[in-house]
């Protein structure tokens, strides 16, 4: 399978020493002969980075003529809008603003602050009413990561 072959390749070059603290996210294969690599790393990956690896990878695609020769390969960090797939992506964004949706409930915006190996907590700040006030307290949410459906980093305009 050529999503295998492809995916050895990544994990080759990551054993490199400009990738030490790199990782795979994910691949995707388009219709249009179109392959998306994302790699993230946890201090922020590089153009470098980035460049070097698809060199490598289009190298091989090039003499192995896997998907002939009109093909797209983008390799990038898979950027803000893009929903976290790992737990180690979790880990890098604690003290970041988290969108989180679950099946059934109303998505939660808030800050990461713990990220264990099965769930992970957000807070926010939430108006509770306590009689006839209206008091703004913290509020945490915990989440089984096979219980959401989504998580996104949302960034924060101050």
């Amino acid at each position: 399978m050529v999503e295998d072959k492809i995916k050895a390749l990544v994990d080759e070059k990551l054993k490199e020493e400009l990738y030490e603290d790199c990782f795979f996210v994910e691949m995707l294969l388009k219709g249009d002969n179109r392959i998306e690599i994302y790699l993230d790393s946890d201090s922020g990956i590089s153009f470098l980075q980035c460049q070097r690896m698809s060199r490598h990878v289009e190298a091989v695609l090039d003499e192995e003529q896997w998907f002939g020769v009109k093909y797209t390969l983008d390799v990038s960090s898979p950027g803000i809008g893009k929903p976290l797939k790992l737990h180690r992506q979790y880990l890098k964004n604690i003290g970041r603003d988290l969108e989180v949706r679950v099946e059934g409930e109303k998505p939660v915006v808030g800050e990461l602050i713990d990220v264990q190996d099965e769930i992970f907590t957000v807070v926010r700040e939430e108006k509770i009413k306590e009689g006839k006030k209206n008091v703004k307290k913290m509020v945490e949410y915990t989440y089984r990561f096979d219980a959401i459906n989504m998580a996104k980093v949302k960034p924060r305009f101050n």
